[in-house]
């Protein structure tokens, strides 16, 4: 029997909404309840985002794109997102979980890891907190998450999916081999399409089967780093904590476009924007990045990154898209045919005031990108731009843009 005080053995919950930009679209327009509804873009080159649970009986999927979505599924209603909107719905969500524990790590507007080990007295052992949880979502918000309890981060993710929907999925310490054994060796984190067809080379496609695989054969196929990965995570082992607060690793935006671009004027405004985009984030944020990365996928699909570290960080836009668009030109392109570009910012740190050696200047952009975000903050996002973006709306040869990240 284990001391009266002692934590419960599986402290960890994974919680996850159901359908959650679709959930709330219907909860906003009740008439959109009970019928197929996908999030997303309707044009031709349009995504689904997120899919009602009516859609899904159809075969609609995220990420799927809208028009073979709506071949699976005529009377489709697509929604355009609106993020403002799920992201005050999830801020409310968040406050049912940290009413129950203060160790909550909200990975995305949809879904957290929650440490109840110090919960267990005032409400009960994890997996009456976790339906707890899901009776006060239901309740107050109109909303369904689905809840996995678990001895560690890993395993509550994985019995999360498995509740499914509108449900509870409770792993036990000593059940976690019986719980992983059936699954497809795809379900683990780190399995990709590539590592599963070089274990699948080696007659491995369950979790058992990864098991039994000896380690030095794993190695040999896998190397090292990942074979040690699969090892411990086959074997039910994380030693992950919940983090309270990780500040962001990366800020990101990109854009798909419904007409493929390939004018150089174009790709570089378009790279301009987005620059521009990030950079704004950064500001807000407080923080500074080193290294920028620009995204190019072409209307064959294939996609290309390329990365480049500068030599002080910056928040500015100028900066980031001088070096994005550096990055572009450098690519080995003969009028191409871009279907998707995206800037991205990583190496962040807090952002300081700018500190100049002897005989340079500083940076004459951040005075004038802080001027910009107080106008934006009083009169709205589009109240100001720079003039090679608001030069290029409304253009007849520039393509509509249509899905944003």
């Amino acid at each position: 029997m284990p001391p009266p005080n002692a934590p419960p053995p599986e402290p960890f919950l994974h919680v996850d909404m159901d359908a959650f930009y679709a959930s709330v679209e219907a909860k906003h327009d009740p008439s959109l309840k009970g019928v197929p509804v996908a999030v997303g873009g309707s044009g031709p080159r349009g995504v689904v985002m997120s899919a009602s649970y009516e859609a899904r009986k159809f075969g609609v999927r995220s990420a799927m794109p809208s028009a073979r979505a709506r071949r699976l599924c005529p009377n489709l209603t697509f929604v355009s997102p609106n993020f403002s909107r799920y992201k005050a719905e999830s801020e409310k969500v968040i406050e049912i979980f940290f009413s129950f524990t203060p160790l909550v790590e909200q990975i995305s507007l949809d879904e957290a890891f929650l440490d109840v080990s110090g919960a267990s007295r005032l409400f009960g052992e994890p997996a009456t907190i976790a339906q707890r949880i899901r009776e006060r979502v239901r309740d107050e918000r109109e909303l369904v998450c689905s809840v996995g309890v678990a001895p560690n981060k890993f395993l509550a993710k994985l019995a999360s999916a498995k509740a499914k929907p509108d449900g509870v999925c409770h792993v036990k310490a000593g059940e976690t081999a019986a719980f992983l054994d059936p699954l497809p060796v795809q379900d683990l984190w780190g399995v990709g399409e590539q590592t599963a067809t070089a274990l699948e080379r080696l007659g491995v496609r369950t979790v058992a089967e990864l098991r039994a695989l000896p380690d030095g054969v794993l190695q040999r196929a896998l190397g090292p780093g990942l074979a040690g990965h699969l090892h411990d995570i086959a074997r039910g082992r994380d030693e992950r904590a919940v983090v309270v607060h990780e500040p962001a690793k990366q800020v990101s935006a990109e854009e798909t476009f419904d007409t493929d671009l390939d004018a150089p004027e174009h790709l570089h405004r378009e790279l301009l924007r987005l620059a521009e985009r990030v950079a704004t984030r950064l500001r807000k944020d407080g923080v500074a990045a080193r290294t920028v990365t620009v995204k190019v996928r072409f209307a064959n699909f294939k996609t290309i990154t390329r990365s480049r570290t500068m030599a002080e960080p910056s928040d500015t836009g100028a900066r980031l898209y001088a070096t994005a668009r550096d990055l572009f030109n450098a690519l080995p392109l003969d009028r191409p045919r871009v279907r998707l570009l995206g800037v991205a910012a990583t190496g962040l740190g807090l952002s300081a005031t700018e500190q100049l050696r002897i005989g340079t200047r500083p940076d004459p952009w951040r005075d004038a990108s802080a001027a910009m975000d107080k106008v934006r903050t009083r009169f709205g996002a589009d109240a100001v731009d720079l003039a090679a973006i608001a030069d290029s709306e409304p253009r007849a040869d520039t393509p509509p843009r249509r899905r944003k990240k």
